[in-house]
């Protein structure tokens, strides 16, 4: 006899990782995550995981068919349970009022809509999914819509990062649980915090009213992105003055009140919640005619793109004004190392720019492949996608590091230079690479934010 039956509507990069925790850390509990996608459930039932995240597969393994259950029955499991995790999607919108800034809620409020029609009994709705602030007062409306049943919602967002998200899970620095301010949000926020503190520490257990949870979600990622726009916006400077950004960063990141973490150049940040979050601050600025901010907010996004851009630029210039038939090999597609995920990564602005140029390109990556295929699906232009990074290499151009793989790191580069047409190219897009180490073996070295190493004036 299970002490809590807990529901998750999602099977993503949230949903399944943190229900997986969850029945580890709870044995006492029953966690079963649903969705509408046969295929997504059928891989979570399966020794193929839908997601790869270090560590994941031995907890799924450890408690499927324990405690942890993966269904396609939405409608039974949300009568069944009495605590429901929501964690669908709510990607960026594409159309009308809003586009390519709001939040797209569709999905959203198909699903308010779903346990509203098939609740049978109270229940308590969790927030898990990115949401802009106040919409857990619409999710209020809609649940209370024609119903005699209660449904008390409360916000606990997500701070994970792809890579890292069973130690994030595992060791939270906090777990925000915002709810109404009566009896009842009151009660059921603390059955939210007794769930949590099974594993964590009561202290990073923060508690908040239900619009300051919703609104520091979407903050937290705007900081952090802020801080990789405004070093790669340093990046640039390094490059003209021949500063080396490393050195900067490390001198600004010994300021106990800046620190290190988020100020290393890249190629520009990717993934499925920095660029979406910010866009959705942006435009809740907007909206309440606070357009200074606004346009702050905006300026971190465009820093990014130009990184892009100018890493393309970069490319074009220092491989002699052309890269029309010029094999160009990406190691790396994912957005950042330790995860498949592609989303927003920089690398298919990069892949796509090549192309237009007219260069042949050749993508490698231990995880993100299949996503990489789709993502570059329908362009025109000479794609080759191959799993071995030597093979890749051989007879290219040049190399182009987009994700901070640690396996790139420990290559035979000589065997690779000696594979490569001549003159050789790397560029660092991550600056993971030992670029005096390359530069003697005869490669043209190009790193972000750094001077190249060139073997030519």
């Amino acid at each position: 006899m299970f002490a809590k039956k807990i529901l998750c509507i999602g099977a993503g990069y949230v949903g399944g990782p943190t229900m997986a925790m969850i029945a580890m850390r709870c044995p006492h509990y029953k966690i079963t995550v649903v969705d509408i996608n046969d295929e997504k459930i059928a891989r979570w039932n399966s020794n193929e995981l839908p997601i790869y995240e270090p560590g994941l597969d031995e907890i799924v393994r450890e408690v499927r068919g324990r405690n942890l259950f993966f269904s396609t029955d939405i409608e039974g499991e949300i009568r069944a349970n009495d605590i429901i995790f929501v964690s669908v999607n709510t990607p960026t919108k594409t159309y009308g009022a809003g586009a390519g800034m709001a939040a797209d809620l569709q999905y959203w409020e198909k699903t308010a809509r779903q346990i509203r029609r098939c609740a049978q009994s109270n229940k308590v709705i969790i927030e898990k999914s990115t949401l802009p602030v106040r919409t857990a007062l619409a999710m209020e409306r809609i649940l209370g819509a024609e119903n005699n049943i209660h449904f008390e919602v409360l916000s606990n967002p997500e701070f994970l990062a792809e890579g890292s998200a069973i130690e994030d899970l595992q060791n939270p620095d906090r777990v925000l649980i915002g709810s109404r301010d009566t009896p009842t949000g009151v009660a059921a926020r603390n059955e939210l915090v007794d769930i949590f503190a099974n594993w964590v520490p009561r202290e990073r257990i923060i508690t908040s009213n239900i619009w300051s949870s919703e609104l520091s979600k979407l903050v937290a990622n705007a900081f952090l992105a802020q801080r990789i726009s405004s070093i790669n916006a340093i990046a640039s400077l390094c490059e003209k003055t021949e500063a080396d950004v490393a050195e900067v960063a490390r001198a600004v990141g010994l300021d106990s009140r800046i620190g290190t973490k988020f100020l290393n150049a890249s190629v520009g940040f990717g993934g499925s919640c920095f660029k979406k979050d910010i866009m959705n601050l942006v435009y809740l600025c907007r909206s309440y005619g606070l357009n200074e901010a606004a346009d702050y907010w905006e300026g971190v996004i465009k820093i990014n793109e130009c990184q892009k851009e100018r890493f393309v630029l970069t490319m074009l210039r220092a491989m002699f004004n052309t890269l029309a038939d010029k094999r160009i090999c990406l190691f790396g597609f994912a957005f950042k190392a330790n995860t498949g995920d592609t989303r927003e990564s920089p690398a298919i602005y990069i892949a796509r720019k090549l192309l237009e140029e007219q260069a042949v390109v050749v993508i490698t990556d231990p995880k993100a492949l299949e996503n990489a295929r789709r993502d570059l699906a329908g362009m025109k232009g000479e794609i080759l996608f191959i799993d071995d990074p030597y093979e890749a290499a051989a007879a290219s151009d040049a190399l182009a590091v987009m994700t901070e793989w640690d396996l790139y790191k420990d290559l035979d580069f000589e065997r690779i230079f000696d594979s490569m047409t001549k003159p050789a190219f790397i560029f660092d897009g991550r600056n993971i690479l030992d670029r005096k180490k390359l530069f003697d073996m005869g490669f043209n070295i190009y790193a972000v934010g750094k001077p190249p190493m060139t073997h030519f004036a």
